[in-house]
């Protein structure tokens, strides 16, 4: 039997009663390419999406690779028997295939990525990389000598079979021109092309994988997707709004809580783009951020929101918000329901893999959900990363809104990155980017002093724009407490001491072993809170402490490093603090009196600790703090606190791209894009 006259097989499954059964290859490509074309309309690249999966894997076609899935597979095993063919990569002939056709060369290079690296990665074009590089895998050794001679020889004996020549003959090149390039041909230094290769290689990968599941697993397949509609859960949200606002206690937050919701609804209706919403502590961000991104999804045709926070010890708390409406387990277990489990998808690297659905557990491969909760580092090492498995979600990204939670810690030393990755997403895929804080730092403009200097977003749009000093002064649920320099504690011996005095008390420090050193002078009963625990532990304290809370009678006494700041729903009526910057100061104020239904204001108490703060990122903060609150005893919430702050802060810091990533992006996309002259003549077809 000879390739001239049998079917070509992409996979081969088992079936229930033993069976084996083949894929047709040229229907995997032609599915493949269908599923890529979907993806990638969503940027306006479906044309070239569709080539790369039609191309993928060509190399399939070739008598070894087909004699070797027979073989392996025990299907037709009497197939090629007459080849001695190696079985080769097959990733490989498809890219050679774009390398040899009538096209600029930057055209030739974006194919050959997606194409070649389907399964092995985004590879580097040069040697000097980690790993192997695409321009061997092409040229061989001596990329001069053109395209290596073993591989065309390949490419012409299977384009001698009549239906792959027909099948090649038939496939269009690329028409659009990416919108990535236009602004990169008027203004050559952008750092966008990276992220349209990624996005492109990404509508590849999950294609590859939905239709090989399709075939290979098809009732694993069936289990994806199956989500309501973005109105539908609009309507759940604005059920359970109404409840909540009906059942609510009277008063002035109620009061604004409700403002915020109906600002975040009326603008909603803005035009995509950046926006920040700027509320303190209690004002309900974590439903009022949802309330914008559902109807603003709504009206601007968005498929799902994807929220990205900084912390694991506060994801679960957040994903439950979403899932039941409240994160308390005991109403959770009564029945409590928002959207549901099935609709909103946890994806970091603290989830318990026997508590999730095999539905959400499908979902985190490729954010096909409607709400995506996950983490900062998930979402921004993933704009990054050249794995299939990292990539493989990116295309579901585009044409969505993404909250990014307590925004004033996204990582320093990469802000530089992030920020360019968030315009990008922006201005070219469709997204619409929320940061939400009640620290909000000073993104906009110039960021930086000096040669760190760098800028950050052009504009973005506060949803609560209106009675701004109305806004603190009626969440002043504390007074702070702000110590001179000379005022220190020389040892935790007597800060433990000041705080046996409290039966409720929460004391945030600085660092891990600061927490442990105090925690060991303090009475049995009290809690300790940080990094050192695992993540279990971490939220069965907190579930723990907010229980004893709600009882009036119950003494609850917690040491904790920063991460009890950011997100977590816990009371105190006192919060001493270590002095650090000034968003954290503010962020661990909002753990105080959050609801403000005390007789009297909370009270926090910065103090000097015994132990300096760590140099680095958290000293700046620091130092930033003393500068702006130096000769005050106390201070009063406000935008321009918090824009001075970040200002002073910003100014101190030396890297905003601490591994040189856009630096790098930027010197490879000049080679990549101007080593030859650029056409946009590509109407050339296959020959």
């Amino acid at each position: 039997m000879t390739c001239q006259n049998r079917n070509f097989i992409a996979h081969v499954r088992e079936n229930a009663d033993g069976a084996l059964e083949a894929q047709d290859l040229f229907q995997h490509l032609k599915g493949v390419a269908t599923f890529a074309k979907g993806f990638a309309d969503q940027f306006g690249a479906g044309d070239w999406a569709e080539l790369m999966g039609n191309l993928h894997d060509l190399g399939k076609f070739a008598p070894g690779w087909q004699k070797e899935l027979c073989k392996e597979t025990g299907y037709d095993l009497d197939a090629f028997i007459e080849t001695e063919e190696n079985k080769g990569n097959h990733s490989t002939l498809g890219a050679v295939f774009a390398q040899s056709r009538e096209l600029p060369e930057w055209c030739k290079r974006v194919l050959a990525y997606a194409i070649a690296g389907h399964h092995a990665g985004l590879p580097d074009w040069e040697p000097g990389g980690e790993g192997d590089c695409l321009q061997n895998r092409l040229f061989g050794e001596d990329a001069s000598a053109g395209i290596d001679p073993k591989k065309l020889d390949l490419l012409e004996k299977i384009n001698q079979v009549p239906q792959v020549k027909s099948f090649l003959t038939s496939l269009s090149l690329p028409r659009s021109e990416p919108l990535t390039l236009r602004r990169t041909l008027e203004k050559p230094a952008t750092d966008a092309v990276h992220l349209w290769i990624r996005m492109l290689f990404s509508c590849v990968v999950d294609a590859d994988f939905l239709d090989t599941e399709k075939f290979m697993s098809p009732d694993k397949f069936a289990m994806r997707g199956c989500y309501p509609e973005i109105s539908a859960l609009k309507e759940k949200l604005d059920l359970y709004m109404e409840q909540k606002s009906a059942s609510a206690k009277p008063g002035i937050i109620s009061d604004l809580r409700g403002k915020v919701l109906v600002v975040c609804q009326e603008k909603a209706l803005l035009p995509p783009g950046f926006f920040t919403l700027s509320v303190p502590t209690g004002a309900g961000k974590t439903l009022a951020s949802m309330v914008f991104a559902l109807d603003h999804a709504l009206a601007h045709g968005k498929r799902r929101v994807i929220v990205g926070i900084p912390y694991t010890s506060i994801i679960e708390q957040t994903a439950k918000v979403y899932k039941f409406g409240t994160d308390r387990d005991d109403e959770i277990a009564s029945g409590a329901l928002l959207f549901g489990e099935h609709n909103v998808v946890e994806h970091h690297s603290n989830i318990d893999p026997t508590k999730q659905t095999q539905h959400s557990r499908l979902a985190t491969e490729n954010w096909d959900a409607p709400i995506i909760v996950t983490t900062n580092v998930q979402l921004f090492e993933s704009l990054a990363a050249s794995r299939p498995s990292a990539c493989r979600k990116l295309h579901s990204i585009a044409n969505s809104v993404v909250i990014l939670d307590e925004a004033q810690l996204l990582p320093t030393p990469y802000l530089l990155s992030i920020l360019a990755n968030l315009r990008h997403l922006v201005e070219y895929f469709g997204v619409t980017v929320l940061f939400c804080t009640a620290t909000q730092p000073a993104l906009i403009g110039k960021i930086g002093g000096g040669t760190a200097a760098f800028p950050g977003i052009e504009t973005a749009t506060e949803i609560y724009d209106q009675e701004r000093a109305e806004l603190y002064s009626s969440f002043e649920r504390v007074t702070f407490y702000v110590p001179s320099d000379e005022e220190r504690y020389e040892e935790w011996e007597p800060l433990a001491e000041d705080l046996k005095k409290f039966s409720r008390v929460l004391c945030v420090v600085n660092t891990r072993q600061s927490a442990r050193d105090l925690y060991g002078l303090m009475p049995k009963g009290t809690f300790h809170l940080s990094a050192l625990m695992c993540a279990e532990d971490r939220s069965d304290t907190i579930t723990t402490v907010k229980e004893l809370l709600s009882d009036a009678s119950q003494n609850v006494r917690l040491i904790s490093t920063q991460l009890i700041e950011a997100g977590v729903d816990i009371d105190f009526p006192v919060v001493y603090r270590a002095f650090a910057g000034l968003d954290s100061l503010v962020q661990s104020a909002g753990r105080c009196n959050r609801e403000g239904g005390m007789p009297i204001p909370g009270r926090v108490v910065v103090f000097n600790p015994p132990a300096n703060s760590p140099r680095g990122l958290l000293a700046k903060g620091e130092e930033a703090a003393r500068m702006i609150l130096k000769g005050r005893s106390s201070f009063k919430l406000s935008d321009e606190l918090f824009r001075e702050h970040f200002r002073e802060f910003y100014g101190r810091v030396n890297e905003f791209d601490k591994p040189g990533m856009q630096k790098m992006m930027l010197d490879r996309e000049r080679v990549f894009l101007y080593q030859s002259p650029i056409s946009t003549s590509n109407q050339a077809r296959p020959r």
